[in-house]
């Protein structure tokens, strides 16, 4: 009997990048696409329904902003990872998007390269996010809110002051 598989919920409003983020995890067997939502609202729904391990989501949906959905899937006592994948590269946004409790925030330019290792990453318990924020994004620690700017410490690391 081998390992439960993931449950997987896929949440964009663009079907070409649900589709393709689909193909991309098919081909992994822990992982099972159990659904998909095109809108915040159903993507609230179907987590509520399905109850799902991770959940894919973009920031910019109709009807409900992803960051908004994530808060009400975690104020729900809901133990789902979010995975956020999304275009949108904006500091605040990505900041927000983390405070959510979401694993991981992934460039959609970015996600043939890194969608795997973050989907890996967050699953393991770990934070990932794309090599393009890391500049500035920080790494929530968990912890009353505290957060640790990683910013400097790579510019120390580069050389760059």
């Amino acid at each position: 009997m081998g390992r439960p598989r993931v449950r997987v919920l896929v949440v964009d409003d663009y079907e070409p990048w649900r589709h393709f983020i689909v193909a991309t995890l098919h081909g992994q067997p822990e992982l099972d696409v159990i659904g998909e939502a095109s809108d915040g609202l159903q993507a609230v729904k179907k987590a509520q329904e399905l109850r799902p391990d991770l959940i894919l989501l973009d920031v910019g949906l109709p009807t409900v902003n992803g960051i908004d959905v994530a808060r009400r899937i975690k104020a729900g006592a809901n133990d789902t990872t979010i995975l956020f994948v999304s275009e949108n590269r904006s500091r605040d946004i990505v900041e927000e998007a983390l405070k959510t409790g979401a694993g991981g925030y992934v460039i959609k330019a970015e996600a043939s390269s890194d969608l795997l290792s973050a989907v890996r990453a967050v699953l393991a318990g770990g934070r990932f996010v794309s090599a393009a924020l890391c500049g500035w994004v920080f790494v929530a620690t968990g912890v009353h809110g505290a957060q640790v700017y990683i910013s400097s410490l790579l510019m120390l690391l580069a050389g760059i002051r």
